[in-house]
């Protein structure tokens, strides 16, 4: 059994390194555009079969952005970075559910003398790179709709505010708020997606029958819960930043 905080490199391609969560984020990546595709392929007014499927899920996510928004228009101008968001993130977070994490399935490497398989499988969301790089995507994508929506002199006027000690004071808490949502996305993703593998890694080797099984429900909701997390906040902070100043 190996539990590593860092992604795994099982791969080289030149001398850059290819890590299990990349994989995983990599393969994802391909079924839901392949998905996509299907989809889109024999979609009509009148879904039939699988498309019914496809269409109530997004019309379902529609809905939800539309509780957040009040706006159809808006909900269709977030609909795609939301969607998108919270279809992949979910998609790999199950993805390190599958048969073969916690290395059952993995290139067997030695560390400090001893044989150890690195598995092939882990949760791209376990792999704090990702979810500080999606943490960052979020953010910036808040600062520029923010700019487009108000203009820039209304919208830094939120951080830089001079007609009072307490205005100042306000845009200071501001500017560490938005810098502060970088650590909570990207730790709040990482740390229970991480926490939730290591759980089913250690169960599975002390009690490898039936009794994991609980834990793996129980990873299932919360992979979908944190999913929905970082979408829903993610449009949350899209919608305030439209906001002037003073609402």
């Amino acid at each position: 059994m190996n539990i590593s905080i860092a992604a795994e490199s099982i791969a080289h391609i030149g001398t850059f390194p290819v890590t299990n969560s990349m994989l995983v984020g990599w393969v994802m990546s391909v079924v839901l555009i392949a998905v996509g595709w299907l989809a889109a392929r024999g979609a009509s007014l009148k879904p039939r079969g699988i498309h019914n499927a496809f269409e109530a899920i997004l019309d379902l996510l529609l809905k939800m952005i539309d509780g957040v928004t009040k706006d159809r228009a808006q909900s269709r101008k977030f609909f795609p970075l939301i969607a998108t968001i919270f279809l992949f993130v979910l998609a790999v977070n199950w993805a390190g559910l599958l048969p073969g994490m916690g290395g059952a399935i993995g290139v067997l490497e030695e560390h400090d003398g001893k044989p150890v398989i690195i598995s092939f499988i882990r949760a791209t969301s376990a792999d704090l790179n990702f979810t500080l790089a999606l943490a960052i995507i979020s953010v910036i994508t808040v600062q520029v709709v923010g700019v487009m929506s108000i203009g820039v002199v209304k919208y830094m006027g939120k951080f830089l505010n001079f007609t009072s000690p307490i205005n100042f004071f306000v845009g200071i808490l501001e500017i560490v708020s938005e810098a502060a949502k970088l650590v909570s996305f990207s730790f709040r993703l990482f740390g229970n997606i991480f926490a939730g593998e290591v759980l089913l890694t250690v169960m599975s080797f002390l009690v490898p029958y039936i009794i994991p099984l609980p834990f793996l429900a129980l990873e299932v909701f919360v992979g979908f819960i944190q999913a929905l997390v970082f979408a829903m906040l993610t449009l949350v902070f899209l919608k305030m930043s439209m906001e002037e100043a003073h609402h």
